[in-house]
């Protein structure tokens, strides 16, 4: 069964089309897999691991052993036979109408949603809010009801986005020792994991930040989650909240292109709905304010790829490089002067059954749950103290050496932030795992500061 993403059910079932070649012997587009339950039974969803679409598919669990064979080079036939498991030419030809409709078939659907998506995406100089309207939707609909106008939504975010950031400050620094900066750092390392889970160390970073010099420009350095980009990939965009929006840096977009050309822009619509970026905006507007020209700080993003898998070059090698991007940055800084703040939007550990690990559980007090969380808080602190001595080169090597054990995501953009600003001095102001009741799968982050 095929949704939108509110879960209402689709009017129709999609048919297959016989004459449709591309259906005929269809090709899997990269999909992620989540469990959940419809009507009561175990189900798998499939949703765009691009993010193009955002249409979800619903299918038995079984469906699984289908896929493998969705390369575009075998028919509907040879994937009936080599399945078996009692696969019917039938359901193969709905299952196939359903991924098509959806857009996770490589096809004409496909290709006209990607048309439109970039677009739409070059039609306008600033990037509409994606997980940050879901999460303040989903916050006034707690609080407002589902029956609450647009209008009436749209005029309580702002104060109820404000509100809920002021008091996950205030619970983050309570006890501090040094609830602020005494001046604006040049680095700041916050997290991207969705605000339940990391409000407290984005707090603890972006609190200290709110009594510091407001800086000319922010650069935000994320992870690249969805998109197609093997190195370094840039966007051109500004960026829109509830709060309002921060411009692009239009200056420093032209000197980086100048120097890196448009190979540092090409997969530019890699950005779009990247949460890495997006979810560090309301801080940036809350804590550092819009100043006396009424604007908020400018702003550039780049999502940096992981240094440790080809040495810092991009993985096909066609891509922008680490270093170049950090040598154009570092020239291109010094040209416009000013105060620039990079902020480090890092995650670090994914482990748990969800990403693949074989243990049953993380939760609880097992001794093979306790082995194991053990072994993921030694190995961050071990990464962790590299950054805090602000060791980039030997924190790439370690993770190159140990083949990223436990999956840090955001290598790239901290060994990028520290190569930028060369910094004297790295604070870490607090580490936090979250991990679900279940202990399916925990994600760790810091919250700090290079000065």
């Amino acid at each position: 069964m095929s949704t939108d993403p509110s879960g209402a059910a689709a009017p129709r079932l999609p048919k297959f089309d016989p004459g449709a070649p591309h259906q005929q012997k269809p090709k899997l587009r990269q999909v992620r897999g989540f469990g959940a339950q419809i009507e009561g039974r175990q189900a798998l969803g499939l949703a765009d691991a691009r993010q193009v679409s955002d249409r979800v598919v619903f299918v038995p669990p079984a469906a699984q052993l289908i896929f493998p064979h969705m390369t575009g080079e075998r028919s509907l036939e040879e994937i009936v036979s080599s399945v078996g498991h009692g696969l019917t030419r039938e359901i193969l030809e709905g299952l196939v109408a359903q991924l098509d409709d959806a857009g996770l078939l490589f096809g004409p659907v496909f290709d006209a949603m990607l048309v439109k998506m970039r677009s739409e995406f070059d039609s306008s100089a600033v990037l509409p809010p994606a997980a940050t309207a879901a999460f303040t939707d989903a916050v006034l609909g707690q609080e407002l009801g589902e029956k609450a106008t647009e209008q009436e939504r749209a005029e309580k975010a702002p104060g109820k986005l404000r509100e809920l950031m002021d008091r996950w400050i205030e619970q983050a620094l309570e006890r501090a020792e040094d609830p602020a900066f005494d001046a604006l750092p040049k680095v700041l390392i916050a997290p991207h994991l969705d605000y339940g889970r990391g409000a407290f160390n984005y707090a603890a970073a972006w609190g200290r930040t709110r009594v510091a010099d407001r800086p000319d420009r922010v650069i935000i350095l994320g992870t690249n989650h969805f998109g197609e980009g093997t190195g370094v990939v840039a966007c051109d965009k500004g960026y829109q909240t509830a709060l309002g929006v921060c411009e692009a840096d239009a200056d420093l977009v032209a000197l980086l292109r100048a120097s890196l050309g448009e190979a540092l822009f090409k997969n530019r619509f890699d950005h779009e709905r990247e949460h890495s970026i997006e979810l560090q905006i309301p801080w940036i507007q809350h804590c550092l304010g819009a100043g006396e020209s009424g604007r908020f700080p400018r702003v550039f993003a780049a999502l940096v790829h992981d240094p440790a898998v080809n040495n810092g070059e991009s993985y096909d090698g066609q891509g922008v490089a680490l270093m170049p991007f950090v040598e154009a940055m570092r020239a291109a800084l010094g040209k416009l002067g000013g105060r620039t703040l990079i902020v480090a939007s890092a995650d670090l550990s994914h482990v748990g059954p969800m990403f693949g690990d074989q243990v049953k559980s993380l939760a609880g007090e097992e001794q093979e749950a306790t082995d194991y969380r053990n072994k993921v808080f030694q190995h961050d602190r071990e990464m962790v103290e590299l950054v805090r001595q602000n060791k980039p080169e030997e924190l790439i090597a370690a993770m190159a050496w140990q083949q990223n054990p436990t999956r840090w995501c955001s290598t790239g953009n901290l060994t990028a932030a520290m190569l930028i600003a060369q910094p004297t001095d790295v604070k870490v102001l607090n580490y936090v795992a979250a991990m679900d009741e279940q202990g399916m799968g925990m994600v760790s982050s810091i919250a700090g500061a290079m000065f």
